[in-house]
């Protein structure tokens, strides 16, 4: 469904009244105050119908007005078919009220009486009336049914007919299918059209606005430019004909067409417009309601059993006895309807202010979930643009202390740009938990299922921690179960990510202790084995105050932990994301001053697959640097800092090296001269290096094109593939793995390059 919901339906009253063949000329009549019939049952509908027309124009003194005409007169109805009729009116009245319940109530008597009578309009009419009432109590079954049931007794009324399409159509947009609604909606304009009645043409408009609104729309905004339209069209008929009740429906719609604008001021002032009419109108209905007198049956009868003793003459005491018995049942009958009208009246105006503080904040979470969707990608763009400005400057720092410290500096300079180096990795690291936290938090990380082996994963992450444990004079020790099978199927990446995080942030907070890693087998069952993970040491603690938050973006023990230790807290808030990816939980127990205890379960499978139990050391490549010396590079790069720093890198071995500013020089030095390989940056001024290497392939197809960019490349790889580059290279790099790169890039292009022919 489209993230704009339509709350508004619930809201938005239908007016089966004004189409149903008893109320059918309803808007014509509504300034004709004339009886022209002695017929109670003829009157009394006739006043009803003038009351809907009056409602319709919002004129509720003339719509009580004819409602207590009618009332007056209901006693004057002797036969039963004349009593269904204005139960039927009564319950369209209701309906038209939004006292939903009642009218269904009223209604179901009606269908049950009148399905006895040979008048199929009148069942028709009061089986399309039940129709629109289930739509509106979410009983979309019941409602197709009635529908159905209707359109069958409609077999020569075409105005009747034209309301079944219109009721099929708001029940489609009830039920979440615009496109069907539409279908429906479209249909019954027509029929509008075709028979003159302004007030459902109005109405289908509007109805036909809010279903093309629900749909996704195109960039050219197809849908919400054909929504104006039809609220354009409603407006006209609506303003020349006064129908205030509807232009007060069409805010809504005002509404969330500029929310899609982009206008949420003007949104949000239009639905606070909105909800103090419909505060005042739902008062006002509620008053209706409870003026609104049906014939009680049980009063009919006791009434009709009294009266012949009442007229018998012969005996006097029994006849004031009866008389007795008449007027009390008549005070107690009266007092129990007083009683009824009262809570009614209580109730409707109860429901009344909890619709209007419902609307109200449904207007608030709708105008909030604009405004987080906005920030979230406010910050997805900071992130994606901050980290590339961040990594520029990195790439120049961690560039020259590698230079630097290739040039035999002296012990104590060493000493210095060893902490250079340090202060450059950390910041790197820092930058790459905020893209990595950014991820987990847009659901754009996938959980893959490869075997591996999880003893070998664990000593890898120890090998990785052993000096930051030896720096804090703290024992690393592994309780591993023997029982666990070899070979396991999961995520060993993220595995590896908790683990390194978890076990990293125990040696930070661990002076002359000791960190425990232990990995127990909980459960094992055919192919799926449940592990414990528990990570314990005996460092500072957590205060319970703060083990509550410990897990949030950003958070720390304490100011006094951050100055003491540093980080920057996003090391657990990133297990917490990756164990819920994985199906999983983080658990804490920690006591101040005797340490902490992480620890979680995680289900795994057993592969079949052998894994091979090579560490990383024993597995550390060894390129040929000799097949690099003397081969011709062309540097693309805009940053004149950076130009020098790969420059020297590169030449330091012995590759000849050229530099172009831009993405447009680049393709003209390609031209005119034999380069082996061209390292392209991305954001350049003019051309970027994605349309440079495009230009490119466009007459070289074979030339080794590795693009060097400080663009986060994560979610961008097929892009880069496709667009013609070999290779990606992140800055800022380590000089290993990137001449690593390059080896590897020019020998598979060597490999598979076309021979010239002779």
């Amino acid at each position: 469904m489209n993230k704009v919901r339509f709350f508004y339906l619930q809201t938005m009253v239908v007016f089966t009244f004004c189409i149903s063949p008893l109320g059918l000329f309803a808007q014509e009549q509504v300034t004709n105050n004339s009886t022209t019939t002695s017929n109670p049952v003829k009157l009394i509908e006739q006043y009803r119908e003038q009351a809907c027309g009056a409602i319709i124009s919002l004129n509720y003194d003339l719509a009580l007005e004819k409602i207590k005409k009618a009332n007056n007169l209901i006693d004057d109805v002797k036969d039963s078919l004349g009593k269904q009729e204005i139960i039927l009116s009564s319950a369209q009245l209701h309906y038209y009220l939004e006292s939903y319940d009642k009218a269904a109530k009223l209604n179901s008597v009606a269908i049950s009486n009148l399905k006895s009578s040979q008048n199929s309009e009148k069942l028709a009419s009061a089986l399309s009336l039940q129709g629109f009432i289930t739509t509106k109590l979410s009983q979309f079954s019941a409602s197709e049914n009635y529908f159905k049931q209707a359109g069958a007794l409609y077999s020569n009324n075409e105005r009747g007919k034209s309301s079944i399409l219109l009721g099929r159509g708001i029940l489609e947009l009830e039920k979440e299918n615009p496109k069907i609604a539409l279908n429906f909606l479209n249909a019954g304009l027509t029929k509008f059209r075709e028979f003159d009645m302004p007030y459902q043409l109005a109405s289908g408009l509007l109805y036909k606005a809010n279903a093309l609104l629900v749909l996704e729309d195109d960039t050219a905004k197809t849908y919400l430019r054909q929504a104006q339209k039809a609220l354009a069209d409603a407006m006209l008929i609506i303003e020349n004909k006064n129908f205030k009740k509807l232009n007060i429906d069409s805010y809504q719609i005002n509404a969330t067409i500029a929310l899609k604008e982009g206008e949420n001021l003007k949104a949000q002032n239009i639905l606070e417009e909105y909800t103090s009419k419909m505060a005042a109108l739902k008062t006002k209905n509620s008053s209706l309601v409870a003026a609104i007198y049906i014939p009680q049956p049980n009063v009919v009868e006791i009434q009709e059993q009294i009266n012949p003793i009442i007229e018998e003459p012969s005996d006097q005491e029994k006849s004031e006895s009866f008389n007795v018995i008449t007027n009390g049942l008549s005070i107690a009958i009266i007092a129990i309807l007083s009683l009824l009208t009262l809570s009614l009246y209580k109730n409707n105006n109860l429901r009344a202010k909890a619709n209007t503080l419902l609307q109200d904040k449904n207007t608030e979470l709708l105008l909030a979930k604009e405004k987080a969707e906005k920030a979230s990608l406010a910050k997805a763009q900071f992130l994606s643009t901050i980290t590339h400005e961040l990594r520029t400057p990195l790439y120049a720092v961690t560039g020259l202390t590698h230079l630097l410290m290739e040039e035999n500096p002296k012990e104590h300079q060493r000493e210095h740009l060893e902490s250079l180096k340090f202060s450059g990795e950390f910041l790197l690291s820092l930058i790459n938990n905020i893209l990595d936290l950014n991820k987990l938090e847009a659901k754009k990380v996938e959980i893959e299922k490869i075997s591996f082996h999880l003893k070998k994963r664990i000593n890898d992450v120890l090998i990785a921690l052993k000096k930051s444990a030896n720096d804090k004079q703290t024992t690393l020790r592994v309780d591993y179960d023997d029982s666990i099978p070899e070979s396991l199927s999961g995520d060993p990446v993220k595995l590896s990510q908790v683990l390194i995080n978890l076990i990293g942030n125990s040696v930070k907070f661990t002076q002359n202790g000791e960190v425990v890693i232990r990995v127990r087998k909980i459960d094992q069952y055919n192919n799926s084995i449940k592990l414990n993970f528990e990570i314990q040491d005996n460092g500072v603690g957590i205060s319970k105050k703060k083990q509550k938050s410990i897990f949030e973006t950003f958070s720390q023990g304490s100011l006094q932990i951050n100055r003491k230790f540093g980080g920057t807290g996003l090391g657990l808030s990133i297990v917490k994301n990756l164990l819920e990816l994985m199906n999983s939980k983080i658990q804490l127990e920690s006591k101040l001053g005797e340490g902490s205890k992480f620890w979680f379960n995680l289900d795994l499978d057993i592969s079949d697959e052998k894994v091979s139990q090579q560490t990383k050391t024993d597995k550390k490549k060894v390129i040929d640097l000799q097949y690099l010396v003397g081969k011709n590079v062309l540097v693309v790069e805009d940053n004149k800092i950076n130009q020098m720093i790969t420059k020297k890198i590169l030449e330091k071995n012995k590759m000849v090296c050229q530099v172009a500013d831009n993405g447009t020089d680049a393709v003209a030095l390609v031209k005119e001269n034999d380069f082996d390989i061209v390292l392209m940056d991305i954001h350049m001024p003019g051309i970027s290096g994605i349309e440079a290497t495009q230009k490119i392939r466009g007459f070289n197809k074979e030339l080794p094109v590795i693009a060097l960019t400080a663009v986060t490349i994560d979610e961008n790889l097929d892009e880069f593939f496709r667009v013609g580059f070999n290779e990606i290279i992140p800055k800022p790099f380590k000089p290993e793995e990137f001449f690593e790169k390059i080896h590897d890039t020019l020998k598979l292009s060597e490999k598979y390059k076309t021979p010239t022919l002779p």
